[in-house]
């Protein structure tokens, strides 16, 4: 390719990070697209992003499919080069913007997984708490499902983020956006055991920092490692199934639901710019009592 295309990529990158702001994690992916677009590209010959026509893109996709992408990563690769080339317009790079012809394929709708409260029991019940790391354990499962908050927010936490006059936490959200989230009294007296009689043990080989979770070298915890953690409690319950971190949050939303929360009250727990991330799961709330109907009435 005769155009050097890389400087673009590194300013676009530099945009994305101070003013748009988003993690290492949103910008990676944004990098991986449009680097994958390039090589098509390439493939192409085609030497510049201001050569681009809707056809070319027309192409891309229809790779894509063959590739057997499933739609929701093409989706995510189509909103990536458009933000690319939006940034391109914006700074005077190119002429025209082709991909704002395109339309980005819907994805499937999915019901949020979720465990139920017997389920969510077991998981409790498969923690020993008889050692430093069964209470750390402990205190990051019902501080998740008390919560609601992600896995990588609950990495982030700091001592001082926890308040427990208030039964709060201060969570350090997207895009630099802080909210504080209540917590209740089993996740309360968890994370007091875990800090009073579990942190100090587990942090005795290392320099001070005042990360909330620690692992058993004392270091911080990773995002990566409450999401081993979580398996490693899934597999030593009796559930049969498999877990991935948004469950429990999923979980937190679903159980909030269904017992009479409202919806404005789920998407500021949550953290959600927009409601509409949040009405995903009326579908599951309808659809469990749709089944508790068909399961219970004598003429359902």
């Amino acid at each position: 390719m005769v155009e050097n295309v890389n400087v673009m990529l590194k300013l676009f990158i530099e945009y994305l990070q101070i003013e748009r702001n988003y993690s290492q994690y949103t910008i990676g992916s944004y990098e991986f697209d449009v680097k994958d677009f390039f090589m098509f590209m390439n493939e192409q010959n085609i030497n510049s992003v201001n050569d681009v026509t809707y056809s070319d893109i027309r192409i891309y996709l229809t790779k894509l499919y063959e590739e057997r992408l499933a739609r929701k990563s093409v989706a995510r690769k189509i909103s990536s080069l458009r933000s690319f080339y939006k940034f391109l317009s914006r700074e005077k790079i190119i002429e025209e913007n082709p991909f704002t012809l395109v339309s980005i394929p819907k994805a499937e709708k999915r019901l949020p997984n979720f465990f139920y409260g017997e389920e969510m029991q077991q998981l409790f019940d498969a923690i020993k708490t008889e050692s430093p790391l069964g209470l750390r354990n402990l205190a990051i499962l019902e501080l998740l499902y008390a919560t609601g908050i992600r896995v990588g927010e609950c990495s982030q936490l700091r001592l001082k983020d926890v308040d427990f006059f208030l039964s709060t936490i201060l969570v350090h959200g997207k895009g630099s956006k802080d909210r504080y989230v209540p917590f209740g009294s089993f996740a309360h007296d968890a994370l007091e055991q875990y800090i009073h009689n579990a942190r100090k043990q587990l942090m005795k080989n290392q320099n001070t920092h005042d990360f909330l979770f620690v692992n058993y070298r004392g270091g911080p915890l990773t995002t990566r490692g409450i999401s081993v953690i979580l398996g490693k409690i899934l597999e030593d319950s009796s559930y049969n199934g498999k877990i991935h971190p948004h469950m429990l949050r999923h979980t937190f939303a679903t159980h909030l639901l269904q017992n009479g929360a409202d919806m404005r009250t789920v998407q500021e727990l949550l953290g959600h710019s927009f409601l509409s991330s949040t009405q995903k799961y009326t579908h599951v709330t309808n659809e469990y009592l749709r089944k508790s109907y068909m399961s219970h009435h004598p003429r359902a």
